[in-house]
């Protein structure tokens, strides 16, 4: 008998055959990530996921039926699945994961489009926690929505297609860059620098602005906008790029949104192909990158309302519900990067190929601000994984007094919910193009799965 622990690389624990459905369940994965650069894009593919697999809409207030499956878009930007189950809900309360779809990016200001020096820019505020450098000289693309003074919805979508032209942001070449190589990051890269090359040639006939007049005739002709639609528009610029398997052995997949698409794709696969007799919600969640304020992130009371529509359809108390279920927030964690070793403790990290990965905590410095799942919730789930061979292990984001992060774990909890951290480690998070193991997104589909069972 042996009485040490040590993690398990998953390629090494498995034959031809499970590394064949690993890539095959990846091939899924990275179609889903080409299509779900925003959180709009998401809520839209999943509900057509969601449709395919025979469910309909919710509407708060209306009776759930054991059997239904359900779907709640919530504003277009929020997604809840709902499977009502036949399990007596009073015990066993109902089976909860929870994911965010938003990611960091450039969001465009209100009152965005200039021009100086006969170029065309648009001004951006960058949305959750970004290197700043990191986006300049990528070809970035443009997500979001415009409603016209109409009242009329337009859906934009530029950069993806190969035909598509780009947009860019500059930086200073080496030969000019002694004065900024003396200043740290913060002072060298301002966020008021971050403006997007959007066009360079003069409108005809045209004295003043003329190339920005120029841009805005391009945007009316495909799109209808004038310039005061942009008070009413969410427009996003996001990586221009695709998704691709990386390494020889095509062991990684490196893309933009893995934070946290790589946690609600598992959700996603999870919730629609696995059989189970308990009730499950899954929440695909907006703003977690800026503390999930309003009324799509998590800390909005929507998930109390519709934890009290299901208690109510089955005749139970809600409080009672609200105590016997269980909870699984997806989220991404810090895997450990040789390059960067010491910002790591390497006995307590996510490792790349070894399985999804637990956080009891998280939060900064004397875990202030996280969830700490409790012992008997945490030996639970060893033995839920344990039973389905799923290869899992346990991490923590950074050394002590380094850093630390948040997720949505600490929402659900207040509902008195136990819950958990768990999600998919992952290298150069937060920056444009990140790396995860297909192993480990296969791991959190297998023990997103046992979990609903």
């Amino acid at each position: 008998m042996d009485l040490t622990y040590k993690k398990k690389n998953i390629y090494s624990s498995v034959d031809a055959a499970e590394r064949k459905r690993i890539f095959d369940y990846c091939d899924g994965y990275k179609t889903f990530l080409d299509n779900t650069k925003t959180e709009r894009e998401s809520v839209a593919h999943t509900v057509a996921m969601a449709k395919a697999a025979g469910y309909k809409p919710y509407a708060l207030g209306n009776k759930i039926n054991k059997g239904d499956k359900l779907y709640y878009n919530n504003r277009d930007k929020g997604l809840f699945l709902l499977r009502a189950g036949s399990a007596d809900v009073a015990k066993n309360g109902v089976r909860i994961l929870v994911a965010h779809i938003d990611s960091p990016r450039l969001d465009l200001k209100q009152v965005p489009l200039f021009e100086k020096s006969d170029i065309a820019f648009l001004k951006t505020h960058y949305y959750g926690g970004i290197k700043k450098y990191h986006w300049l000289t990528i070809p970035l693309a443009l997500h979001g929505v415009v409603i016209l003074k109409n009242g009329k919805k337009v859906n934009v979508s530029i950069g993806e297609d190969a035909e598509d032209p780009v947009f860019y942001i500059t930086d200073l070449l080496p030969h000019l860059s002694q004065e900024l190589n003396s200043k740290t990051i913060a002072e060298g890269f301002k966020a008021e620098n971050l403006n997007l090359i959007v066009g360079g040639i003069p409108a005809p006939d045209e004295d003043k602005d003329a190339v920005k007049k120029g841009a805005l005739a391009l945007l009316n002709q495909k799109y209808g906008i004038i310039e005061e639609d942009f008070l009413s528009a969410e427009l996003e610029a996001v990586p221009a790029v695709k998704a691709k398997d990386v390494g020889l052995d095509r062991a990684f997949i490196a893309a933009y949104g893995h934070d946290d698409s790589v946690c609600a794709y598992p959700e996603i696969t999870a919730t629609l192909e696995t059989e189970s007799d308990q009730t499950i919600l899954t929440i695909l969640a907006d703003k977690e990158e800026i503390g999930s304020e309003g009324n799509t992130g998590m800390q909005c009371v929507l998930i109390s309302d519709i934890l009290d529509e299901i208690a109510k359809s089955y005749g139970v108390n809600p409080s009672v519900l609200r105590a016997n279920s269980k909870c699984i927030s997806a989220d991404v964690t810090a895997a450990y990067d040789p390059a960067f070793a010491t910002a790591f403790e390497e006995n307590n990290v996510g490792l790349v190929s070894h399985g999804v990965t637990m956080n009891k905590f998280t939060g900064a410095r004397g875990k202030s601000g996280s969830n700490d799942a409790s012992a008997e919730y945490i030996g639970y789930l060893r033995g839920v994984f344990d039973k389905a061979n799923v290869i899992w292990q346990t991490g923590e984001l950074g050394r002590v007094d380094l850093g630390g992060g948040g997720t949505v774990a600490k929402y659900i909890a207040k509902n008195n919910i136990d819950t958990v951290d768990m999600g998919v480690p992952v290298l150069s998070m937060h920056a444009p193009y990140e790396l995860v193991s297909k192993a480990d997104v296969y791991s959190a589909h297998l023990a997103f799965s046992a979990f609903l069972k």
